[in-house]
């Protein structure tokens, strides 16, 4: 499987997201996410797969935070 890590939201709300060492994009919603990984060859996949996978390291919080963090 590959590790996929969600990044806590920066200054501007947006969350990076990584896969496998290499920078996805900045995703600002969950949808955003789920675009990245269909690119990067996880296709078939969808918004509840990435919220319910264990594969999936969210950090700053889950799948529900967006917007910026102070």
């Amino acid at each position: 499987m590959v590790q996929v890590i969600v990044y806590p939201p920066d200054n501007q709300g947006g969350r990076r997201v990584r896969a496998d060492g290499t920078i996805l994009g900045r995703a600002y919603r969950l949808r955003d996410v789920v675009a990245f990984l269909q690119e990067a060859g996880m296709e078939g996949i969808d918004d509840l797969d990435v919220i319910r996978s264990d594969d999936i390291e969210w950090r700053g919080g889950g799948p529900e935070v967006w917007g910026r963090r102070d």
